[in-house]
């Protein structure tokens, strides 16, 4: 940082209220965003998925837990993984703090993965969370909803990939969760949000990929630091669990 541009706080004072201006464009762009998110159309959900739970089998509708609106976190743990993924991961340790506000706003939410549950559960107690997190390796849940892929659709959309060197951050995440690179990708991301409306079930919207950095809240806090996220190098993949930050990182060999 040492090249950055010095001014004095007569220069900083008027640059900072020109990007002011630029901020409160971008808030009021963010406003109308999510009042178009609320107006899309509700699509009902007829198929009857039945999900794991630590009060033992559960339908979608009562993953509700008596509330009108659902919100569903689709964590990368797969089948085949033998812990969750490290960016899921960094994004799950802010959620037990805003459980008691979202219920008071008449929504519920959770995540679910395809791991059994007694995966899901055992990690849990690793990370020190609290929240729901319930298994969906017993319905299609994640394959409707476009997170899960099987080995075909895998190897139909990835398949140079697969067949040649993938790229480092690709076997750096399979090596974290402890499973191969066909396996790590078998799955993805995601958030759903779901309505409940005199008893039937409707989708209300999904998002994934940069869709889902409202979740990962240090991202915020570092957009506002002198050195912003640092990330110039893409093959170099900083996050950790948070248990992980003084360990060795892991290798993608």
């Amino acid at each position: 940082m040492t090249d950055h541009r010095i001014g004095t706080r007569e220069e900083w004072q008027a640059a900072r209220d020109d990007l002011l201006g630029r901020e409160k464009e971008h808030t009021r762009t963010a406003d109308e965003l999510a009042r178009q998110r609320r107006e899309l159309p509700w699509v009902p959900v007829e198929k009857e998925y039945r999900f794991e739970t630590d009060q033992g089998t559960r339908t979608l509708a009562e993953l509700f837990d008596g509330r009108s609106q659902l919100l569903v976190y689709h964590f990368m743990f797969g089948p085949s993984y033998e812990a969750g993924c490290p960016v899921c991961s960094s994004s799950a340790d802010a959620v037990n703090g805003v459980l008691p506000h979202l219920h008071a706003r008449d929504a519920t939410m959770l995540y679910v993965s395809r791991a059994p549950l007694e995966k899901l559960q055992a990690y849990k107690r690793r990370m020190g969370w609290s929240f729901p997190w319930v298994s969906s390796a017993e319905s299609d849940f994640n394959f409707d909803f476009g997170v899960s892929y099987t080995d075909e659709q895998v190897r139909e959309h990835m398949g140079p990939m697969l067949e040649g060197e993938p790229p480092p951050v690709v076997r750096q995440m399979a090596a974290a969760t402890g499973t191969d690179v066909l396996g790590y990708v078998s799955e993805g991301p995601g958030m759903s949000a779901f309505a409940m409306v005199d008893g039937a079930v409707h989708h209300t919207y999904s998002t994934g990929a940069r869709g889902l950095e409202f979740l990962m809240g240090y991202y915020p806090i570092l957009d506002r630091a002198p050195k912003g996220r640092d990330e110039g190098d893409s093959s170099e993949f900083w996050l950790r669990r948070h248990d992980e930050y003084d360990a060795e990182p892991t290798s993608a060999d």
